[in-house]
């Protein structure tokens, strides 16, 4: 099965925001409870997901013909 180029570099980013998201959550965080974002792991690597899938859905490659 061979996937689509835009759906690989989709699926990465999704992959590095939670990541990222979840790496936020661990070292920044918010120690009160009330910060929406960083408040909770699942909330953040959620939000990670979406803005990563978001960030790397722009970038297109496209194979040269020769």
């Amino acid at each position: 099965m061979k996937l689509n180029m835009r759906v690989v570099l989709l699926i990465v980013g999704i992959l590095i925001g939670s990541v990222a998201g979840l790496l936020y959550w661990k070292f920044i965080g918010c120690e009160s409870g009330y910060c929406p974002i960083s408040s909770s792991p699942y909330i953040g690597t959620l939000y990670g997901a979406i803005l990563g899938g978001l960030l790397f859905s722009i970038f297109r490659i496209e194979k040269k013909d020769e």
